[in-house]
């Protein structure tokens, strides 16, 4: 296992600081000058009241937080940045038609340079489903087939695709994305029988669910590399995204230096993008200055991240 990885800096959400649309802009930019890898953005359509329905814990927004759309702000995002990839953590693919997911998509790998990643998932509320007509019972069948039409759409012309939720024969879908087949698409939850399968067969890596512990990393990507040998893939192309420790200083501040410090222990087992979630460490829009400026010196000095 290599003993690099990239370092990801995930943007502020809703009314989190600096979070407003235009603040990500520049954020992203800052996060490019401080040599962050990559910067991620999260996502909802909309949101319902029963937020208590979280499957992991207590929710840390009220349903009025203003969620961006994370396609849109990564095209602004495209526009002003040269090196840092676009990422999402992650894209509740079943909520977009897979054709126009496809097209937007590729039209941002494109504008991009091939800086594009998805990180996607099923989503969990209820309420964001029905507002749009769609059955939330679906939403995995929905995400298996939304990302198999995607792959079909980047990956010739003309496209055709069957599935049980979506399906086309002799459909154009151009540009193509940069990279031959699409943009990496990293499937987040945890390894059940079906996201094995989507990880291997449409997949390039895994984003294990919130809270996984580094062993259950280290098993999860034992798993899948035996699974990628076995479908004829090389295992060391798997991705694995997971979200670093925050350390703490000794009067309980978060140490952003130290967080980067200990990150190997994830390296090691198996992770290959480390996330840092800029909320944990800035506060008020008054601390944004002083979190580039460490974050840039730490990751200068950080031996394990890939250059």
């Amino acid at each position: 296992m290599s003993g690099t990885a990239d370092v990801t800096l995930r943007l502020p959400i809703g009314s989190e600081p600096a979070a407003g649309a235009k603040s990500l802009i520049d954020l992203a930019r800052r996060a490019e000058d401080s040599g962050f890898s990559a910067v991620s953005l999260s996502d909802h359509v909309v949101m319902g009241p029963r937020v208590d329905r979280y499957p992991w814990g207590e929710f840390p927004f009220g349903p009025e937080a203003p969620w961006v759309e994370p396609l849109t702000v990564m095209t602004a995002i495209a526009a002003v940045t040269g090196r840092v990839r676009l990422t999402t953590g992650i894209l509740i693919v079943p909520l977009r038609p897979a054709a126009l997911l496809a097209k937007w998509a590729a039209t941002i790998d494109v504008i991009s340079g091939g800086r594009l990643e998805l990180g996607v998932g099923t989503g969990w509320q209820q309420e964001e489903f029905e507002a749009q007509g769609l059955d939330h019972s679906l939403r995995g069948r929905m995400l298996t087939d939304g990302i198999g039409a995607c792959r079909a759409l980047w990956s010739g012309s003309p496209a055709k695709f069957e599935s049980p939720t979506v399906s086309f024969s002799d459909i154009w879908c151009e540009p193509k994305p940069v990279r031959p087949g699409g943009p990496p698409v990293l499937f987040s939850g945890t390894l059940t029988a079906r996201n094995l399968h989507r990880i291997v067969e449409l997949g390039d890596g895994w984003i294990p669910i919130m809270g996984e512990r580094r062993t259950g990393i280290a098993a999860g990507v034992a798993k899948l590399q035996e699974r990628y040998v076995a479908a004829g893939r090389d295992p060391t192309s798997l991705r694995v995204r997971s979200t670093a420790r925050v350390a703490h200083t000794a009067d309980g501040r978060p140490d952003l230096s130290a967080t980067i410090e200990g990150a190997p222990v994830l390296i090691e087992a198996g992770v290959t993008d480390i996330d840092v979630p800029f909320s944990s460490y800035v506060k008020t829009s008054d601390d944004v200055v002083a979190f580039f400026a460490e974050a840039g010196k730490a990751i200068a000095a950080a031996s394990w991240v890939r250059q």
